[in-house]
């Protein structure tokens, strides 16, 4: 049996890159700049301010999948909520885009399939942003105030664990597409190819990243949540961090109305199929609106996405290609 590399601190971080080059972008996130020299990686966490055992726990869980057995009361939770915003960061500023620009140059030719490709993507990058949108107004703040000492009712990490979803859906069925039906000449193979390796590269980053939020952020959660409660800290009221509203708000009718509006329909189509007055489908979109503080049919498309109102199949239409 292959015995598994665990670095330590008395490493020298220049040989945990030269072994493992794919962890300089969870360094990127825990915000450790190169030009180290041949410092170890605790020289080089503690000049950068990055707690040495929390960026230890994630790199060795990244590049072996190595995981601490029981709590672990030596992860510093801050640390770890700003590698997840910085790794947010990246991944919806440079790497979505970085793919989609590679998509778009793949079929520059051939516009007739650009265009559905593209709205797929679109559509999965939408899930992912609602996705890590919702970690930053909701459970990101809620973590802040359990550092304060702070409970706050109505929302827990069980909470967050039930909520976090695969969002990875949507990409494997667009790879699948491109690799079993788009037909190609050669160079606009070499290009597609190119964008295939982007694809598989990010798919395998955002598994990665819910893995250790799953794996080492949830369970530092969970123990700093038997710390407040065992401080007898008055609670308060998830609301107060977050206004973000349930989908169970929603009645039947509005669902219904979400749907027509994620299909493209203007309020007389959705009247006509509904069987209501125009003046009713302005009454159910201004309340979805206030219940979902969504406004777009394109922020509502989403929405009927990532909550299975609706299968992305229906929001493409073939005559607008």
């Amino acid at each position: 049996m292959k015995r598994i590399k665990l670095y330590e601190a008395d490493d020298r971080m220049v040989s945990l890159i030269r072994d493992n080059y794919n962890v300089l972008q969870a360094m990127g996130a825990f915000g450790i700049n190169l030009g180290f020299g041949d410092k170890t990686v605790r020289q080089v966490c503690e000049a950068q301010q990055v707690d040495t055992y929390t960026f230890l726990l994630v790199v060795n869980y990244i590049i072996n999948g190595y995981r601490h057995q029981g709590p672990d009361e030596s992860v510093s939770v801050s640390t770890l909520m700003h590698y997840l915003r910085a790794s947010h960061e990246f991944f919806l500023g440079f790497q979505l885009p970085l793919v989609r620009r590679s998509l778009e140059e793949a079929f520059s030719e051939d516009r007739r399939m650009q265009v559905p490709v593209l709205r797929l993507y679109d559509a999965y990058a939408r899930a992912v942003l609602t996705h890590m949108k919702y970690e930053e107004k909701t459970l990101f703040p809620y973590v802040e105030r359990l550092l304060t000492g702070e409970k706050m009712t109505g929302y827990d990490a069980v909470t967050f664990s039930k909520r976090h979803g695969d969002t990875t859906a949507q990409l494997q069925e667009m790879k699948s597409i491109i690799v079993r039906y788009i037909p190609t000449n050669v160079l606009a193979n070499n290009k597609l190819m190119a964008a295939l390796y982007h694809l598989y590269n990010i798919e395998e980053w955002l598994q990665l990243h819910a893995n250790v939020e799953d794996d080492i952020f949830v369970p530092a959660i969970r123990h700093l949540e038997q710390k407040v409660e065992q401080q007898s800290v008055p609670s308060h009221p998830l609301e107060t961090i977050s206004s973000s509203p349930r989908a169970g708000a929603l009645s039947e009718r509005e669902k219904e109305v979400i749907v027509c509006l994620a299909q493209g329909m203007a309020n007389k189509e959705i009247g006509d199929r509904l069987f209501i007055s125009v003046n009713t489908v302005t009454t159910h979109r201004r309340n979805i609106a206030r219940k979902l503080d969504i406004h777009s049919p394109a922020g509502l498309t989403v929405y009927a996405i990532v909550n299975n109102l609706l299968d992305i199949s229906s929001v493409i239409h073939p005559n607008s290609v």
